[in-house]
């Protein structure tokens, strides 16, 4: 708690450290200038998936169907390993992003999952979607911790 006794909302937060929301943004456009909209979408909503993150998970969600993403590979995008949906280089990205993510539970990620995408991505898309999964875990647990809330517009 601040000072005051609540919860410093996102804008407070962003206001005490504008160099944070700045960075992320940067990171965020910069990644996206060379990984796919519909695989970004994916990305984002997947890990965001797995912090937990209910805004975040709404947000990409939408922004994803209004970039035409069908709404069936968003309803099984958790239980991707199961379905014929997802390109290989779909899955490939999917499994480096959860991978990074879940990183302190595991401690490393298998070189069979660092061969996997770098067969199906060149170096500098690897190199951004490494930086996009950075920026969207930031976005994740800034939403988390400081309670933003998910509304229904």
């Amino acid at each position: 708690m601040s000072a005051s006794g609540s919860r410093l909302s996102t804008a407070q937060l962003y206001k005490l450290q504008p160099q944070l929301l700045k960075s992320l943004l940067d990171l965020g456009e910069a990644a996206a200038q060379v990984i796919e909209p519909k695989l970004v979408h994916l990305i984002k909503l997947r890990v965001s998936q797995l912090n937990g993150c209910a805004f975040c998970m709404k947000m990409h969600a939408a922004e994803a169907r209004e970039d035409g993403e069908a709404q069936t590979r968003l309803d099984v995008l958790a239980g991707w390993r199961e379905t014929e949906l997802f390109s290989v280089r779909e899955q490939a990205a999917l499994s480096w992003a959860e991978s990074l993510t879940l990183l302190a539970g595991s401690k490393e990620v298998a070189e069979a999952t660092y061969q996997h995408v770098s067969e199906q991505l060149t170096d500098e898309e690897l190199a951004n979607l490494t930086a996009l999964v950075i920026e969207i875990n930031g976005w994740n647990r800034i939403a988390v911790g400081f309670h933003a809330q998910v509304t229904d517009s």
